[in-house]
């Protein structure tokens, strides 16, 4: 990382209020220069916010509040300037190239959250936790973001690492000694303490699949044959004429997706063709897209008619849910399908049974009792690994193998570990991780 000074509005522009952040050895000296106040910003302590005007020579481009950050007690872990501006495009247009004629450079995506990176103020792991967090769309997402960035995530791999580190110390240890036949790590012992880790390791693998449905939002596919209500539920749903309805057959071939918040977790919900017999060809089309939504889908809400008696139910895995529902209640009072929800999604009868039972798939207690949730592939794939070293680990010990391949799988495992917080990594990870980033952040 160099320490030039970089520059980038840190909020959308177009408000009341935007804010222009530069950072860099010198920002605060390049912003003095620019800055009229009661007193210079270079004799300002940091953490101190101080009211003036930018002018560009004699004229003022705006009434401004900046905030003064002394390295190494900011954001970034170096000298930061924060201006608070009107919300013009001009005038944030106009703020900029004042900072970059005198020196600074605008920012690149993720820039700051690098910085902070690189000087230790975070971890990777919570620089992934503020992309997160900037794009929480529900009360959940917001909650498993904020975790891991608060630093409890990390500190959690990094009590498991250590642990690691001081046992493959004893082993390499050993092996310095191996003439004499010493043995500086109790086997008992360490058995004990790798089971212990892989168990860990394990419920924070588990946790993924929560976590990750609350980070993307969980993916309901509705489906069941044509003209049976699944567009106007999902009207009903959205509150919204999302969908277009008729009693005209086909009449969807192709899936709406839209996305709905309820009780803190966004579901995302798929409008997909009727599922019958035709010669078609763009039904056909609809139809294979809809046996694809049901594949990816986590959740399949089958809508059947009350007087529907053959239910021909999709095949799901056993990591999928499936709710029948029986529309059109209003037609009817016929309850024969056993373990259903009854709906009139015309006029909204049993739908919001219908949303307390889709909410009811999602456990987040554990989130809401501060436990560590993992929503992030990377570190799900990393944790996979290094459960599998660990396995690797316990069954090398139970089978007394040396003490150096008893070593390799443990460092696999710590390496793994070590993968998620960027102690270990690359700058292909480092590219992907930051691609993502707004610039200003």
């Amino acid at each position: 990382m160099t320490n030039d000074i970089i520059v980038a509005p840190a909020t959308a522009l177009g408000g009341a209020i935007a804010v222009i952040r530069a950072s860099g050895e010198g920002s605060v000296v390049l912003c003095d220069h620019i800055f009229r106040g009661r007193t210079p910003l270079v004799e300002a302590s940091s953490h101190t916010i101080h009211y003036g005007t930018i002018c560009d020579g004699e004229r003022v481009v705006d009434d401004v509040v900046v905030a003064v950050f002394r390295a190494p007690h900011s954001y970034t872990g170096e000298e930061s300037v924060e201006i608070s501006i009107h919300g013009s495009r001009y005038i944030a247009s106009e703020v900029i190239r004042l900072l970059c004629e005198g020196g600074a450079r605008m920012a690149e995506a993720g820039e700051f959250s690098q910085r902070a990176l690189a000087s230790g103020r975070i971890d990777l792991s919570q620089a992934e936790a503020v992309a997160d967090l900037i794009a929480a769309e529900s009360r959940a997402a917001h909650m498993v973001a904020a975790t891991q960035m608060r630093g409890g995530y990390s500190e959690m791999l990094e009590q498991l690492r250590s642990e690691l580190l001081n046992v493959t110390t004893l082993l390499e240890l050993e092996l310095d000694f191996s003439e004499e036949d010493v043995e500086f790590a109790d086997r008992a012992r360490l058995q004990q303490m790798l089971e212990q880790t892989d168990r860990v390791v394990l419920r924070l693998m588990e946790s993924f699949r929560v976590g990750n449905a609350i980070r993307e939002g969980v993916s309901v596919a509705i489906v069941g044959r044509p003209n049976v209500g699944k567009s106007t539920l999902l009207n009903r749903l959205v509150g919204d004429d999302r969908a277009m309805v008729s009693d005209i057959a086909g009449t969807t071939r192709d899936t709406i997706e839209e996305s709905v918040v309820i009780d803190d977790i966004r579901f995302r919900f798929v409008d997909t063709a009727g599922l019958h017999d035709t010669e078609d060809r763009l039904e056909k089309m609809g139809i294979e897209r809809t046996e694809r939504a049901i594949r990816q889908a986590q959740i399949v809400l089958y809508m059947v008619e009350p007087l529907q008696r053959e239910l021909e139910l999709p095949t799901l895995s056993d990591e999928q849910t499936m709710l029948v529902v029986v529309n059109k209640m209003d037609t009817t009072s016929e309850r024969s399908v056993e373990g259903a929800l009854y709906i009139s999604a015309r006029d909204g009868e049993g739908v919001e049974a219908l949303r307390r039972a889709l909410r009811s798939t999602v456990d987040t207690e554990g989130l809401y009792r501060g436990e560590v949730v993992v929503s992030n592939m990377r570190h799900f794939e990393a944790l996979t690994r290094a459960h599998t070293s660990l396995q690797g680990a316990v069954s090398a010990l139970a089978m007394g193998v040396s003490e150096e391949l008893l070593a390799e799988d443990i460092r696999s495992a710590i390496n793994a570990l070590a993968e998620i917080t960027g102690r270990i990594t690359s700058d292909d990870i480092l590219k992907n991780v930051f691609a993502n980033f707004c610039i200003g952040k």
